[in-house]
């Protein structure tokens, strides 16, 4: 059955392609999503964070995109205390997309695509970050700091459904809508 789901998915953009929302119910349940789809991989030479224009940024699907999933989750009546997302230009115009709430920027959700060896240090600080806050999030990142902390990929747009647990995030589920 996920197969078809799946495929359907792959035919007709905009259906749901996983339906993971009964996980968001489970004791500490919250969200991490990679950005909604930016055409290409990693960064243009040139890249500077504060320039969106030198940036891999979301196109006319990732906005449409990002647009449904937020209204997927007011429709279903999903609630998230804050809104946390990386500082790079495809991440916040998804995390402001979602109207899920004011967006708050979270460094330790940067990229480390081109900077691996910042990843541990990246990694620990967003799982303080997750612990010191608590509370129900969603968080807007990238691909690299996804599988860091749950050890999965994700597509673009996926949102995964974790919580604390151990040394990392735990995936209850996933919901991803095609762009």
């Amino acid at each position: 059955m996920r197969f078809l789901i799946l495929a359907l998915g792959l035919l007709w953009p905009g259906v749901l392609m996983a339906n993971d929302w009964a996980a968001l119910d489970r004791p500490g349940a919250f969200a991490i999503m990679r950005h909604a789809l930016a055409p290409g991989t990693g960064d243009p030479a040139g890249f500077t964070l504060e320039d969106c224009s030198t940036q891999r940024n979301l196109d006319d699907r990732g906005r449409a995109q990002a647009l449904a999933i937020g209204a997927a989750f007011r429709a279903r009546g999903v609630q998230f205390d804050a809104v946390l997302s990386s500082q790079w230009c495809r991440c916040q115009e998804t995390a402001s997309l979602l109207e899920l709430g004011e967006v708050t920027p979270a460094p330790v959700f940067n990229s480390f695509f081109r900077d691996f060896d910042q990843r541990a240090v990246r990694t620990a600080g967003a799982l303080e970050l997750l612990e010191t806050r608590g509370g129900r999030p969603i968080v807007v990142t990238h691909q690299v700091n996804i599988s860091a902390l749950t050890g999965r990929g994700t597509r673009s747009g996926e949102v995964l459904v974790v919580r604390r647990n151990g040394d990392g995030l735990e995936v209850l589920g996933s919901i991803l809508i095609a762009p």
